[in-house]
């Protein structure tokens, strides 16, 4: 029986998934999925001693060649900004977000980010610019961007499901309507405090993912925190294997969610340098009390054994399940 592989690549403190799944009706024989891209800053890769790779790089040397859909779950830098030259080296058919594309081609133009007050705001303003160039690359190479939402499901490929569980209506509600307030006049303190605000707020709007194939289920919450699942049914969110939210910071999960999911292995992207109080000690234990085993995609030190020096966190996925997580 073919199986699929869920590489978690070493983007430093961020996020990039790449799923191959085999189907002989794709180009050569593979689906390729990726969920977010990290950042595109090169400070994040001065120091590669954990084995930290931009996205773009990790796809030069070991990607497959093509990629058929790209996710991305929300419009942060960490997200989304090396998702931009992936998306230059290997156009993607497909691209998935929260935000309307004809919002994005409309109003969506190029903030300044040296107005910015400080690094997130800068960050944050980056990331919306680089949300917007993503469209346009994708666009321009005949692609398709869509805006998903709640409830979305279907087939991927040949044995792969997916299915959208947030963020909810009201949510994307609150996302469009601060979005257009935002570029709504993009100069002055007003619009930095509108900034702000939903850059405090983007978080719980990302892409909720449950993906399942073989009868096993994946699910990836973008940086969805624990209150961000309001909502859902509970028996959506059961798991093998769950990344989760917002680095592993304190309010990533609680008891409750890891319940709920019940995962046989959890994956926290966060940073070697814990950097925001990722892969907090606190969370990280009750996640290993329920029972999870406990992966990294980068090699933040843990009470657990040390993790080591990898380019990628690696998990195939088959009729048995979810596999012990490699690090490559």
């Amino acid at each position: 029986m073919q199986e699929l592989k869920l590489s978690f690549v070493n983007v430093g403190y961020g996020e990039a998934m790449l799923l191959e799944c085999p189907d002989p009706a794709r180009q050569d024989g593979t689906f390729v999925m990726l969920v977010d891209g990290g950042s595109a800053d090169a400070s994040e890769f001065a120091d590669r001693s954990s084995g930290r790779v931009p996205l773009w790089e990790y796809l030069e040397s070991q990607g497959p060649g093509h990629i058929d859909l790209m996710v991305n779950t929300h419009p942060h830098e960490d997200h989304v900004s090396g998702m931009l030259p992936a998306a230059e080296l290997c156009p993607p058919r497909e691209l998935w977000q929260t935000l309307d594309p004809a919002f994005v081609r409309g109003s969506m133009y190029q903030l300044d980010t040296a107005a910015a007050r400080d690094l997130s705001q800068r960050k944050f303003m980056q990331g919306l610019n680089d949300c917007a160039n993503l469209c346009r690359v994708v666009e321009d190479n005949g692609g398709a961007v869509r805006a998903m939402g709640p409830g979305a499901s279907g087939a991927l490929c040949e044995g792969l499901r997916y299915r959208v569980l947030g963020p909810g209506e009201e949510q994307l509600r609150e996302l469009r309507r601060r979005s257009a307030e935002l570029y709504d006049g993009t100069e002055g303190e007003d619009f930095l405090r509108r900034l702000s605000v939903l850059d405090a707020a983007m978080n719980n709007y990302s892409l909720i993912l449950l993906l399942e194939y073989q009868g096993t289920r994946l699910l990836l919450p973008g940086d969805t925190n624990r209150a961000g699942y309001g909502g859902i049914d509970p028996a959506l969110l059961r798991a093998e294997l769950f990344k989760v939210g917002h680095h592993g910071q304190r309010d990533g999960a609680d008891e409750a969610l890891i319940s709920a999911v019940r995962p046989k292995a959890v994956v926290c992207c966060a940073s070697s340098d814990r950097r925001y109080h990722s892969a907090d000690s606190t969370l990280l234990r009750m996640i290993e009390a329920q029972g999870a085993a406990l992966y990294f995609s980068d090699c933040p030190p843990t009470a657990s054994a040390p993790v080591p020096p990898h380019r990628s966190l690696v998990f195939t996925v088959g009729a048995q399940g979810v596999s012990a997580g490699q690090y490559r």
